[in-house]
C-alpha cells in the first residue's frame, strides 16, 4: 500500500529493512553529514523500508546545548522525515551496562591504566605500536580505585565482511587494532560497544555511513559475534571533502547548512552522490526532488570511490 509523508510518496514500511541515521550532537549538521543523511535515507525509502533516527549524545563533554534539536529541525526542512521515535544514546544505560556484564562473563574483559602519554611513548620505543594497543595491561590485575579504561582482548582470527561499495575487507584484529576500549576512562560506553548495542536495539538490518569508518567495522563485527547479536549488512559511502582535500567535520571548522535554498543544496548533495539529477529538478520543491532521487536511487555509481571533493572552502 503506497503511503504519503509530508508529501513524499513511498510504499508501506518493509520491517525486514531498517536503516538509520546516527549524528551526535556536537553542532549543527555541515554539508557532509547531510550527505550522509541523505545517501541512507534514499537506501531505506528505495528499498520501501524503515528510517530511524539516532542521537549519538554519550560523548557528554562535547555536547552542545540546543544541537539535538538544531539536527531534527534541519532534517525535518530537508524534508529527510524518519519513522518513528527519536533514539538518544543517553538513555540507553541499561542495555550498555547488560553488554559489558555478557563480555565480562566471557572473560574478555580487562582495565587499562595506560595513559595516553604511556602509548606515545610505546610508539616512540616500537613503531608498530603507533596505531595498535602493545598490551601493556592484558593479564595484569589493578586497584578498581585506579583510573582506568575497559579493553576487549582481540585475537587473530580474521574479521571478513563485503561492503556494498568499497568491496570485500578482511582485518585480524589482533595485529591491525590490538586490544580496543569499550569503556572510557571517564566512565563513557566506547563508540565501538555503544554503536553495536544501539544498532541491535533498533534492529538495524543495514548501516549506510561513510567511508572513513570503514575501519571500525571489523571491531564491531567482533563485537556483534561475541555478544550473539546479528551482523547488519554495511555500505561506506565516500566522505565529502573540502577544496584543500580535508573531510567536511565540525573539526575543520565546516559550517552549518545553509537552509535559505534547499532546493539547490538537495541538488547539489544528489550530484555529489554521483545521482546525476536534471538540472530542471534544481529549483524544484523538496517533495518533488525527494520523489525523483528515490526513484532513481542508484548507489553503485559510488563503488570504489572512498572521497568526493565539492570544491567548496
Amino acid at each position: 500500500m503506497a503511503r504519503k509523508t509530508n508529501g513524499i510518496t513511498h510504499h508501506q514500511a518493509d520491517n525486514h529493512y531498517i536503516g538509520r541515521f546516527a549524528p551526535s550532537p556536537t553542532g549543527p549538521l555541515h554539508l557532509g553529514s547531510l550527505y550522509t543523511a541523505l545517501a541512507s535515507y534514499l537506501q531505506a525509502r528505495s528499498r520501501h523500508g524503515k528510517w530511524l533516527l539516532r542521537i549519538d549524545d554519550l560523548d557528554t563533554p562535547r555536547n552542545v546545548p540546543g544541537a539535538s534539536e538544531a539536527i531534527l529541525q534541519t532534517l525535518t526542512d530537508f524534508g529527510l522525515h524518519w519513522d518513528d521515535w527519536v533514539y538518544y544514546q543517553s538513555e540507553q544505560s541499561e542495555a550498555y551496562r547488560a553488554a559489558l556484564q555478557e563480555l565480562h562473563s566471557q572473560n574478555l574483559v580487562y582495565a587499562c591504566i595506560c595513559t595516553r602519554k604511556t602509548l606515545r611513548q610505546s610508539a616512540l620505543e616500537d613503531p608498530r605500536h603507533s596505531n595498535i594497543y602493545p598490551g601493556h595491561c592484558r593479564g595484569r590485575q589493578h586497584s578498581r580505585n585506579q583510573p582506568h579504561a575497559l579493553r576487549i582482548e582481540t585475537d587473530l582470527t580474521p574479521v571478513a565482511f563485503s561492503d556494498q561499495l568499497q568491496g570485500d575487507v578482511e582485518h585480524i584484529l589482533a595485529r591491525q587494532h590490538g586490544d580496543f576500549i569499550i569503556k572510557r576512562r571517564d566512565r563513557i560506553i566506547a563508540y565501538q560497544l555503544a554503536v553495536v548495542v544501539d544498532d541491535h536495539a533498533q534492529q538495524v538490518t543495514e548501516v549506510v555511513r561513510g567511508f572513513d569508518l570503514l575501519d571500525s567495522t571489523p571491531s564491531q563485527i567482533y563485537l556483534q559475534r561475541k555478544l550473539g547479536f546479528p551482523v547488519p549488512r554495511y555500505m561506506h559511502v565516500p566522505i565529502v571533502t573540502d577544496s584543500q582535500g580535508s573531510k567536511l567535520s565540525k573539526q575543520t571548522h565546516a559550517e552549518a547548512v545553509n537552509t535559505r535554498n534547499i532546493g539547490r543544496t538537495l541538488h547539489l548533495l544528489l550530484t555529489l552522490l554521483q545521482q546525476d539529477p536534471p538540472r530542471e529538478l534544481q529549483n524544484s520543491p523538496v517533495e518533488e526532488l525527494l520523489n525523483w532521487a528515490v526513484h532513481n536511487w542508484r548507489p553503485e555509481k559510488l563503488r570504489n570511490i572512498a572521497a568526493l571533493g565539492n570544491g567548496i572552502d
